[in-house]
């Protein structure tokens, strides 16, 4: 399986016009991040999204969850019939991560609750013996919520090494930049004194994430993995990049054939 960040974007942009939803670059940043995790990394049976062997991956941050569905309909977990009234009366696609849908495994719309719901699915495997891992997916402004920082210290108490927290730390949130608003720097000291082995790396290069994806360092120190992803918001479409107004904006027909000639070019 190859998923090409290039034609998750497609199936993001697709989603948002025909769903005339927002949260484009939120999901945009997100997309290397997810197609490593399915392609390189997690345990995942396509046929099967429940099936008791699996890893877990939780998107905390949910209204990225377009990165995810996108992901999901490459692989075929998810039909086309649903994208194609994605977000309309009755779809089973919303904006926000619903456990509902196949492949989904946590209610990610309220912010700071979903990180501390995979750590007790950690906790819940680890003391059942399992090998499986639990990855959770925490996006920047999203950690200005106080059960991120109670959860996190939860996890290096119990030494949760079956447990890995990635932070698509694009610089930006709702209201602005993550700096002016509460700033968190340095993030991977703050990851690291709360018992975390801690990695940061370019959160848009596939080599870079799965090497760090596959580091076992955590695992012989006895502690949780942190990975700091620094990404861009609204990566892969340049009028989209680092502008903030992505974050509600909705796609009209002449944004969409903008961006999707971008995401086209150079195809034959």
């Amino acid at each position: 399986m190859n998923l090409e960040p290039k034609n998750l974007r497609k199936h993001i942009i697709n989603m948002a016009y025909t769903g005339s939803s927002v949260h484009i670059a939120c999901a945009f940043s997100l997309v290397e991040i997810c197609s490593v995790l399915y392609d390189k990394i997690m345990t995942f049976n396509n046929s099967n999204p429940d099936d008791p062997t699996r890893d877990i991956l939780a998107l905390s941050k949910g209204h990225g969850v377009m990165a995810i569905y996108a992901c999901l309909k490459e692989m075929g977990v998810i039909e086309q019939e649903h994208f194609d009234k994605y977000f309309t009366d009755g779809s089973l696609l919303h904006g926000l991560g619903e456990p509902r849908v196949p492949g989904i495994e946590v209610l990610g719309g309220s912010l700071g609750h979903g990180l501390p719901v995979a750590i007790g699915m950690a906790l819940g495997l680890k003391r059942e013996g399992s090998n499986r891992q639990v990855y959770c997916i925490v996006g920047d402004g999203e950690i200005n919520e106080g059960t991120i920082w109670e959860g996190l210290l939860f996890a290096g108490h119990h030494k949760l090494t079956n447990f890995t927290v990635i932070v698509d730390a694009n610089g930006l949130q709702a209201m602005g930049e993550i700096d002016e608003i509460l700033n968190l720097e340095p993030m991977g000291a703050k990851f690291k004194s709360f018992g975390f082995h801690t990695i940061e790396c370019d959160g848009h290069n596939v080599k870079l994430l799965e090497d760090a994806f596959k580091d076992k360092t955590h695992e012989e120190v006895q502690k949780p993995k942190a990975i700091i992803a620094r990404t861009m918001k609204g990566k892969g479409v340049s009028f989209m990049e680092n502008d903030n107004i992505w974050h509600y904006t909705r796609l009209n027909p002449e944004t969409l054939d903008k961006a999707m000639a971008e995401l086209q070019e150079g195809e034959e």
